[in-house]
Formats: C-alpha cells, structure tokens, sequence
C-alpha cells in the first residue's frame, strides 16, 4: 500500500514544478520516512538549505502550523520562509545536522528548554483550536462509535475526557505534537522544533506527545514515571499535574488512533500503557 502522503497529494509533480519556478529552488529528493505530508531538502537561489514541505491545501493544520510558525519568529522553531497556500506549500529553514533528539536521560532536560521557548500567550480571537476543542470533538466522536469508552479502560477514558475540558489559568501556544523526532539538533539554537500542530491549552498537556514515546517501544512504568517527573522538575511544574495533564494526552492519541477505520491495537495499546504507568 502506497503511504498516505501519495493518496493526499495527487498532484505532486505539478506542486513541485510550480514551487520550483517560483522559489527557484534546486530539488532533492524526499526524506525518507515520509507519513502524512512530503518534504524534501531543496537549495535556495543564494545555495543556501532549506526544506519544502507540500500538504493538501485545505488540511486545517497547514493554516495552524503556518500561523504557529509565524508566531515563533524562529524561536525554538525553524523559520518560516515563504508559502504558498493556494498549493499547501511551505519553505523552512532546514535544521542542520537535523538529528532527532535521541532518547535518553538528558532528553527530558532539553525538551523542556524548547517547551519554554515555544510556550507564549495569545490574544483573543487566535486562529488556533483549544485542547478542549481537540478533546471534546474526539471524545465525542468515539462516544458515538463505541458507545462508552469502548476498549480504553473506562476509568483512564472519563478522567481525561474530564482533563482535557478544563479551562486552564493561564493558556498558551502550544506546539502540540513535541516528540523526539519533532526536535532535531541545528546551528542556529541547539534544537528546534518541526512540524507544530498549533494548539492553544495547558502548558502541562505538551508533554503527553514526548511521554507516549518512543511508540511501540515497552517502557517500565517505573521508567515512565520517573521519566514524568524529571520533565516535571526540568519545567518547574508540579509532578501530579503534569502526570494528570500527560496521560490525557496519551489517551486522546489512543482515541485517535481507535477513530481510523483500521486501528492499530498495538498502538492504542501501548498508549494506555504509557498512560498507567502515570496513574501510579
């Protein structure tokens, strides 16, 4: 079966020709590893790097991202340099060597540095959705379908639908989907976030993306908690609620992932691992 990113994007070669002429770019080929959207290490006019990223052009999130990016003004993030949404293209600085942050002990001290510099108010009315938003539409949705919780262990389930419909003190941008692969090393700052979602909520729910993994990998949930708690020390955040803030997280993905029309089980599954591990 062709990856998703192909079944999205049906006119590709156009997309690109297009971006070509008009960013007079020098194209490489793809990443490899592509999921949902195409990227590709292109050169600048003046040979400089930098990546063009092609999204079907009324995906919601290439609007958010666009707008998160924009907010960011390359800090903690990579510039935005140019886009296009008529074809759903963006222009990024490219992030060089571009290693994804690797797991490991000190891997808790630098997601945290990058939280704190992504993390910043926003006026109201914002383009961003809410993570109540995100919670009450896929809850409802899987609500519907299951009618209940369905295989999520029901008490896991109603607490972070519960979590995740708080107001909270103090919002902020968010990046939304702050993973080790979303963090690679570069020059400009020693790590700089990729590819944000743009959401608005509780700084304590960016850490449910980096905490649900490495995915498919089994974490003891000694190893998990601690792993929680360091975040919690390194952001200067109170350990229970960045745990209850994290395993709604985690379990949102979990109902995200039983919302496609073939889930994964090992993926739901290992999600509501990570997300008991935190419950102790």
């Amino acid at each position: 079966m062709s990856p998703p990113w192909r079944r999205r994007l049906t006119d590709l070669q156009a997309t690109l020709d297009h971006c070509a002429r008009q960013w007079r770019l020098d194209l490489g080929p793809p990443f490899s590893g592509l999921s949902f959207n195409y990227t590709a290490p292109v050169r600048l006019p003046d040979g400089g790097q930098a990546v063009l990223k092609l999204c079907p052009p009324d995906e919601p999130e290439l609007q958010t991202e666009v707008a998160a990016l924009r907010m960011y003004g390359g800090c903690g993030a990579v510039r935005l340099l140019a886009t296009d949404p008529d074809v759903g293209a963006l222009l990024l600085e490219r992030a060089v060597p571009g290693t994804a942050l690797p797991h490991g002990p000190r891997a808790e001290v630098v997601v945290a540095q990058v939280m704190t510099r992504l993390h910043r108010p926003v006026a109201v009315p914002h383009p961003f959705p809410t993570v109540a938003d995100w919670g009450r539409r896929a809850c409802t949705q899987h609500r519907a379908r299951y009618g209940g919780a369905g295989p999520l262990p029901r008490r896991l389930f109603e607490e972070a639908e519960t979590t995740l419909a708080e107001t909270p003190a103090e919002p902020r941008l968010l990046h939304g989907d702050l993973h080790h692969a979303n963090l690679l090393a570069a020059a400009r700052e020693p790590w700089l976030a990729i590819d944000p979602k743009g959401v608005v909520g509780e700084p304590a729910f960016e850490t449910y993306a980096f905490l649900h993994n490495p995915v498919r990998v089994a974490i003891a949930a000694g190893a998990q908690r601690h792993r929680a708690d360091a975040l919690a020390d390194a952001l200067g955040m109170e350990r229970a609620r960045l745990r209850r803030w994290a395993r709604a997280g985690i379990v949102l993905s979990a109902v995200w992932t039983l919302s496609d029309p073939d889930p994964s089980e090992a993926d739901w599954r290992h999600a509501v691992h990570c997300a008991e591990a935190l419950a102790g």
